[in-house]
């Protein structure tokens, strides 16, 4: 019996779940399927600029999971860039932060957007 995958942690799904040239017809042949723990590395190591080992602290994993992750995250970046293929983002063996793991959240992601909205909203709460 095959050991159980161990579920990558995420802060939020993207916003957009298609990317690609404008004038570019979609064809699932050239289709390119990135996961969203893929795209979870590329927004902590490249855009937020965390090191490989603070990425596996947040998505709760080992530095050599984010770095083969981050690997292939980057290929497909590349092959969609290079060749002009749409990239999709779906799918993968992640979870969503809990409420107890909100530290590790990003802070300007959708989620945390809706939560101080909904919050100030309500008469007599303050937005933390």
């Amino acid at each position: 019996m095959p050991r159980p995958r161990k579920y990558r942690k995420v802060c939020c799904l993207p916003q957009s779940n298609l990317y690609g040239p404008i004038n570019g017809i979609v064809d699932d042949r050239k289709m390119i399927q990135m996961t969203v723990e893929e795209y979870e590395t590329i927004r902590l190591i490249d855009l937020e600029g965390l090191t490989q080992e603070e990425c596996a602290v947040r998505m709760q994993v080992a530095r050599t999971t984010v770095q083969k992750i981050s690997t292939d995250a980057r290929g497909k970046i590349a092959e969609s860039l290079v060749n002009g293929h749409i990239l999709r983002i779906e799918g993968g063996d992640y979870q969503l932060y809990g409420d107890n793991e909100r530290i590790y959240g990003c802070g300007g992601c959708r989620r945390d957007r809706c939560k101080r909205r909904c919050v100030a909203d309500i008469p007599g709460e303050e937005i933390k």
